[in-house]
């Protein structure tokens, strides 16, 4: 992908549609054993042009860096949430996932008219969105606002993991996330879990 330019025709069908204001929605964490997940919705003005815009995941982190300032500069409106370990761990990782897109959907002024949400998955037991929504599988990768919202979800949910890594040094959050790599196992077991650690994703150690 050169750019935004080639993101927009997902958005061009629901304008073409009749709806007027269409946002994107996506969400990070969905996998590590520690920590919120995030989510993210963004509307981004028409055929606005972001160099470099991709899924989250196919860039670096300071691409991811820049393109999150230039989106939460030129965006109509964005909006970030989160659902905390305790949530997670009381209902399941699908219903907090939902939760989490909903209310960052219900973040945005104006409301929009249609979001565009990625995946195959619109609810759990305990979530679900209601917002009027289209699912769209790998549409981080087929929408230029969900990009976007993949983006603002990633770096967030990076930078708070930055912040747990101050406040619980001794499990090296700010290398990987939370994520179950090697080194967070052999913390865990070292250490024992904290109080963001997801109980219900952690199993025998």
């Amino acid at each position: 992908m050169s750019g935004a330019r080639d993101l927009w025709e997902q958005e061009r069908a629901c304008w073409a549609g009749g709806y007027g204001t269409v946002c994107g929605c996506d969400e990070a964490g969905a996998g590590p054993l520690a920590g919120a997940v995030y989510a993210a919705a963004v509307i981004l003005p028409r055929e606005l042009r972001l160099p470099g815009l991709d899924d989250s995941k196919k860039l670096t982190p300071k691409k991811r860096a820049a393109l999150y300032e230039q989106i939460t500069a030129q965006a109509v409106s964005w909006s970030v949430a989160r659902v905390e370990a305790g949530e997670i761990d009381a209902t399941d990782i699908l219903s907090a996932r939902m939760n989490a897109m909903q209310m960052a959907i219900d973040g945005l002024s104006p409301v929009p008219d249609l979001a565009l949400v990625d995946g195959n998955r619109d609810h759990g037991k305990a979530g679900a969105i209601v917002a009027p929504h289209l699912l769209l599988v790998k549409g981080d990768s087929l929408s230029a606002s969900i990009a976007a919202a993949s983006i603002l979800a990633k770096v967030s949910r990076d930078r708070y993991m930055e912040e747990m890594a101050a406040q619980y040094p001794q499990y090296a959050f700010e290398r990987h996330k939370g994520y179950p790599t090697k080194l967070h196992y052999e913390r865990l077991r070292q250490y024992g879990p904290c109080p963001i650690h997801r109980r219900s994703f952690l199993g025998r150690l």
